[in-house]
Parts: structure tokens; C-alpha cells; sequence
């Protein structure tokens, strides 16, 4: 029996000239399991919205087409931040089993059961705001998973999950569809890894949907190895016994010139850490001290610095982009950096943005949005630049190109530090690795 059938569909943003997605046809049967990928900004987190019942006709887009879906659909969608309700992380995953009315007394175990399943071993009342983000996307799946949806709907479940985490979100995934008999489809650009859970592939382009066999998948290029920090190399940060609200204290040197990794398990610290190099907060504990090539004749610590100076000195890219986002369109958000419009638009072009220049940034795709940031922060590239999880969201072709962006930095003397939690990336550009241990308290 079909649960989704799809004929002629397509979606159009109020916001944009030309349609996201047009003319597919999709039929998916009840307990199949499919897998969606294609390039960043091909609609596909926009065709899951509309299977979900997101995104409709109305003053937001214009739908063409049909679909029908038969069941109740529960999706998590690719930014978790947009899914975290309440306050309280059992609160939180209760939520839709409450507004599917749930029997109150199979609510509970619910949860318990659901958080269990995805890993998230935090006491029940933690406050959601102090959850990293791998920690709320396995929040967002815990509250998919406690209403019993019987379709599953993901959009890059993983992206922001240490190894560990992605094995045991698959794993889960994998073990509720099999109990329940749920339909589930994901949305993936690394397809490979969910090899032992799906069925049936698909790729989104502008061709439309089609099903492609396995042995088509895309296969991450080979990138150039790392260049391995030496002993000798000069020092640009220098933390000594610097605690943070999380973790034990962190003494730290990272090597100027090249590109430092900071990797861990979920909720261990890197973001606060790195937050803490960079100068955005101050430390519980210890110092922070830059080199002179970066510090330009300042002595205090960075944190205590007007933002002039350390804009002009430090570069940032957090983790959700649109924290970053001031102005009303790509244009606009590149020219704030004062940069040669040469060299904008070279990083446009190279980063598949240049046809979005009029768009409204917190209009675009997930991986859209990333580029934009990323992009910010290198047109104009200060001596210090800092990245948090900067190929979230990007095919293969988008992950190459920053990486080879984030290489030409460091060839020009700019220090690189970048959370990240993807074995690529740190094999490309993990010329030092500082790995932060321990979860948060």
C-alpha cells in the first residue's frame, strides 16, 4: 500500500524566480525505506518539508502538482535549533506525542524509551539550551521517534554528530523501522553510510527525481593530505590551564599558519572552547594570548578587546549561520566586509552562490546558508579565523571546493581552526588535532 504518491510536483518559494523543485513523481510504498541526495540547494529539504506538510500553497510558495500521504509523518529537519520547543529536554521530546494525543500514561515511557534510543544520556530536566548541536539533533529524533510516526522523515540526521553518535543514530533508526514497520526517508549527501538501512536511492537535481542503483552513488573525491605541524612551528594561540563552563581546563597551543582540528564527542566543550580562543567569551579560567602577527600590538587578553579589534584580527563561523546573518540579501551580506568586489566574486562563483546574490540569506538551503557564512568570513579573511562545522550540509563537489578554500588560507599565513567531527575534512586539514574529551556536566 502507498503511503506517499507524488504526480507532477513541484514548489516554488514567494521568494524566488525560478522553482525549487518541479515535475516529480514519487510513489513509496508502506515500510519502504529510501534515501534522497543531490546538490546543495536542489530542493531537497524543501521536497521533505512538503511531504511533511510544511510547506504548502500559500503566501510562503506556490505548490504545483499533487500528493497525497497517508499516515502521520514525523520529521527532523536539517537545522535542530528550528525544533527545540521547550525549555526542558523531557518537555521536549514529549511534545508531539502530546499534540497527537498520546495516551498520558504511554507518554513517559515514550520518552524514556525514545532518548535511550538515540544515545542522549542527560538527566531529564537539562535545560535545551545548554545541549550542543550534535545533542539536539538526537533531541529532535527522540521526539520523532516518541510519537510513533509512521512515516519517518530526516534530513541529514548525522551531519553534526561525532562518529559514535552517527553509528548509534543509524543503528537506531534502523532498529525502530524494523519494530514499527515505519516508512523512512532520508535525505543524506554521504548515502553510503546508511548502505545497511535503505532500499531504494534517489538523486534530486534539476532533471528532477530518479532512482539510481547503489553502485552509482557518489564517492568522495580524493583530497590532498594533511601537513603534519611540526615541533618547531610558531605558536598563534596560546591557552595556559584555560577552563571553560564545560570540561576540565584545556592548555592548548595551536600552530600559526596552519589548520587546527578540534574534534570530540558530542557535548564535550569544542564550541565552547573554541569560543574561548577566538575571544567571544571570557574564561572561567586561565588565559588566552595571541601572537604578535594577530595581537598587533594589544596586550589584554582577547576577550576583553572592543569589537573593532578583535573583528579586525579574528574571523568566526558559527555553528548555525543565520546567527550571523544582518542584512536582506546575499549581496549585501558579502559587502559588509569591505572586500575587493574582484575577490566576492570569485568566492560566489566558486561557491555555487553566485545565482543567489538577490536572495534573502535566511531564504536559502542549509548548505546554502553555510557557504554564505563560511564565504563571509574568508572574502576577507583577517590573521585568525575560526569554523564551526564548516561542510555541514555540502555535497561533495561544495565539500572539496572549502576545503581547498580553507588550504589557500593557510598558505598565506592565515591560522585555521575548525570543529569538525568529519573524517574527511580532518584527514584533508588536520595539521594539528586537539581532541576535547569528556561530555558536558
Amino acid at each position: 500500500m502507498a503511503v506517499i504518491v507524488a504526480r507532477g510536483l513541484g514548489y516554488q518559494h514567494a521568494t524566488r524566480t525560478s522553482p525549487a523543485f518541479e515535475g516529480i513523481d514519487l510513489t513509496v510504498e508502506r515500510g519502504e525505506r529510501i534515501l534522497i541526495s543531490g546538490d546543495s540547494g536542489s530542493g531537497k529539504s524543501t521536497l521533505l518539508s512538503v511531504i511533511a506538510g510544511l510547506a504548502s500553497d500559500n503566501e510562503d510558495g506556490h505548490l504545483t502538482g499533487a500528493v497525497s500521504v497517508n499516515g502521520t509523518v514525523g520529521m527532523v529537519m536539517q537545522d535542530p535549533e528550528a525544533q527545540t520547543i521547550l525549555s526542558r529536554v523531557r518537555d521536549d521530546v514529549a511534545f508531539g506525542a502530546e499534540n497527537i494525543a498520546v495516551p498520558a500514561g504511554e507518554i513517559w515511557p515514550r520518552v524514556r524509551w525514545a532518548l535511550n534510543a538515540v544515545g542522549l544520556d542527560v538527566p531529564l530536566d537539562r535545560n535545551t539550551a545548554h545541549l550542543s548541536g550534535g545533542q539536539k539533533q538526537r533531541l529532535a529524533l527522540a521526539g520523532v521517534l516518541a510519537m510513533g510516526a509512521d512515516i519517518i522523515v530526516l534530513d541529514e540526521p548525522t551531519a553534526n554528530l561525532d562518529p559514535r553518535g552517527r553509528d548509534e543514530i543509524i543503528r537506531a533508526v534502523d532498529k525502530v523501522c524494523a519494530d514499527t514497520g515505519a516508512t523512512l526517508i532520508v535525505v543524506e549527501h554521504r548515502p553510503a553510510q546508511w548502505a545497511r538501512v535503505v532500499e531504494t536511492y534517489y538523486r534530486l537535481d534539476g532533471a528532477g527525481l530518479r532512482e539510481i542503483p547503489a553502485h552509482q552513488l557518489p564517492v568522495l573525491p580524493q583530497l590532498p593530505p594533511s601537513r603534519p605541524a611540526a615541533p618547531g612551528d610558531a605558536v598563534a594561540v596560546r591557552a595556559d590551564r584555560l577552563r571553560t563552563r564545560f570540561g576540565p581546563a584545556h592548555t592548548v597551543e595551536i600552530p600559526q599558519g596552519r589548520s587546527t582540528v578540534i574534534t570530540g564527542e558530542n557535548g564535550s566543550g569544542k564550541t565552547t572552547l573554541a569560543l574561548a580562543l577566538a575571544g567571544l567569551t571570557a574564561p572561567v579560567a586561565g588565559r588566552v594570548t595571541y601572537c604578535e602577527d594577530i595581537a598587533r600590538g594589544l596586550k589584554k587578553p582577547p576577550h576583553t578587546w572592543s569589537s573593532k579589534h578583535l573583528a579586525s584580527r579574528v574571523g568566526y563561523v558559527f555553528q548555525e549561520p543565520e546567527h550571523q546573518f544582518v542584512t536582506s540579501t546575499v549581496r549585501e551580506e558579502m559587502a559588509l566586509t569591505g572586500a575587493p568586489a574582484e575577490r566576492v566574486g570569485d568566492l560566489l562563483e566558486r561557491l555555487r552562490l553566485d545565482h543567489l546574490v538577490a536572495a534573502n540569506p535566511f531564504t536559502l538551503s542549509g548548505g546554502e546558508k553555510r557557504r554564505l557564512s563560511v564565504a563571509t568570513a574568508l572574502v576577507n579573511a583577517p590573521r585568525l579565523v575560526f569554523l564551526d562545522e564548516p561542510t555541514f550540509g555540502q555535497d561533495d563537489t561544495t565539500f572539496t571546493e572549502l576545503v581547498g578554500l580553507i588550504r589557500e588560507l593557510t598558505v598565506r599565513g592565515v591560522t585555521v581552526v575548525s570543529i569538525t567531527h568529519d573524517e574527511a575534512f580532518m584527514a584533508s586539514l588536520g595539521d594539528h588535532v586537539v581532541r576535547v574529551g569528556g561530555g558536558a556536566p
